[in-house]
């Protein structure tokens, strides 16, 4: 009952017996409350370091009990001290810590662009959204393209999102359909929506962004290439663009585990879709491939099977028999 207060339960025990009846030596105390003699000695010498125990004044060499009441009330004022001290630790630990901060700003390998700040390699990047989620007030937004997130950014974002979820922050995130390909990435979001956090999926995607409570945007200076480095932004006109491109992202993706209409003998699949899009704009199979997140024998496979499905015998008569069909 009393361990908030520091007491574990057999030294409690001998507090209590030392209350009900102080006669007799620790073997009688012990054989009463049917404690060992180790745990009686214990006992009796934490409650002397509590002053919850004092020298007898009737019996020389004996000890009394404190009150109750005057015993209570030592105990707490003791831990209010500690709570004190321990404030006063942290307060010159947090100073301390701004001072590191300080000393160091100026060495970090970034640079200021345009009101943005450049982040230099992925330590510099991993340290800069480790402040900017530790300092998440409502909302952190993401879009992840790409079928697999390396082991290590998943090992490194899991105990981000978990603080960050347990403390109430409301978490959207947009991956690629093409995570459905790669089982370490796919349990990630599924174990991400399981925690509380909002996860879509959708075939194609803009390049990666994460805007922390709408004020504060990174975007990878190259998509093609995220090592290279990031931006990080507070101009309030570019995240309101970001922002905007974030929303309808959203609102075209669907639920994590929810199932997009499959292709019909009449209509492609979404994924089908967005493939014959890029092929008619131009692109090559491989950077439409890369594009949706998929292999490039992925996007040959759905290519031959919307052939046959539009009996072309060329992409060109594809291109034209689709776009006859108003899928284009």
């Amino acid at each position: 009952m009393l361990e908030a207060l520091g007491l574990d339960p057999d030294v409690e025990a001998v507090y209590r017996g030392m209350l009900g009846d102080p006669s007799g030596g620790v073997a009688e105390l012990g054989a009463r409350l049917g404690l060992g003699e180790a745990q009686v000695r214990h006992g009796l010498d934490r409650l002397v370091d509590l002053d919850l125990l004092r020298p007898s004044r009737e019996s020389p060499g004996a000890l009394r009990a404190v009150s109750p009441e005057l015993g209570l009330e030592l105990l707490l004022h003791q831990q209010e001290e500690e709570l004190a001290r321990r404030q006063e630790e942290l307060a010159r630990s947090k100073a301390a810590a701004a001072q590191v901060v300080s000393e160091f700003a100026g060495l970090r390998p970034n640079t200021e662009i345009d009101g943005a700040e450049r982040l230099v390699g992925m330590d510099a990047i991993q340290s800069r959204l480790e402040e900017l989620a530790q300092g998440l007030a409502r909302e952190c937004l993401a879009i992840l393209p790409g079928s697999a997130m390396s082991e290590a950014s998943l090992d490194a974002s899991r105990p981000l999102d978990r603080r960050a979820l347990g403390r109430g922050i409301e978490m959207r995130s947009v991956y690629q359909e093409s995570i459905r390909n790669h089982p370490p990435t796919l349990a990630y979001a599924r174990w991400l929506a399981q925690e509380g956090g909002q996860v879509r999926t959708s075939p194609l995607l803009p390049p990666r962004l994460l805007i922390f409570d709408r004020t504060v945007a990174v975007v990878p200076i190259d998509p093609a290439n995220s090592r290279l480095g990031a931006l990080c932004t507070r101009a309030p006109g570019i995240v309101a663009s970001l922002l905007n491109l974030f929303d309808q992202t959203w609102e075209s993706a669907v639920p994590l585990g929810s199932e997009r209409p499959r292709a019909t003998d009449s209509k492609p699949s979404a994924g089908e879709l967005e493939l014959l899009k890029l092929l008619a704009s131009g692109m090559t199979d491989e950077a439409a491939g890369k594009r949706l997140g998929v292999s490039l024998r992925t996007v040959r496979r759905q290519m031959s099977a919307l052939m046959e499905r539009l009996n072309a015998t060329s992409r060109f008569e594809a291109g034209l028999k689709a776009a006859r069909e108003g899928w284009l």
